[in-house]
């Protein structure tokens, strides 16, 4: 389990996706009325289906870690997780909206690097499928 590749692009996915919690993925100015303009932050932390979908995301990544032995399951865990991680992108522009004026955060990167991690992994493991039928075709 620990010496396949795919556990270490699921495990840097699922500390990705929880490091989304505490960095911030935007920040700017939201201007609440007319002479009221006040600095705010996004993160994971800052909506209840940005919580839900981000640590939907992290535990799956691993919990798909320790099902080495059944890799098709594996690999439609890992696009479940990259169809959520979309939704999660867009649950965050979303929340972009009440905002006037503000840039993203380096740290908004992270959430492409869960994709880049999921698809590594994704790779990995028809890599190892791949393994496994030229064996069995040896025999």
């Amino acid at each position: 389990m620990l010496q396949r590749i795919q556990t270490i692009w699921l495990l840097l996915a699922s500390v990705c996706a929880f490091l989304g919690f505490k960095l911030s993925f935007y920040s700017g100015t939201v201007t609440e009325n007319e002479t009221l303009n006040t600095f705010k932050k996004i993160n994971a932390t800052t909506s209840i289906p940005l919580i839900i979908v981000t640590t939907a995301i992290a535990v799956l990544a691993l919990i798909t870690i320790f099902l080495y032995n059944n890799r098709t399951l594996q690999l439609r865990l890992i696009i479940a997780g990259i169809l959520l991680e979309a939704l999660l992108l867009f649950l965050y522009y979303a929340e972009l909206k009440t905002f006037t004026a503000g840039t993203y955060s380096l740290t908004a990167l992270l959430q492409g690097c869960v994709v880049l991690f999921f698809i590594l992994a994704a790779k990995g493991i028809s890599n190892d499928e791949k393994i496994i039928k030229e064996s069995n075709r040896l025999r």
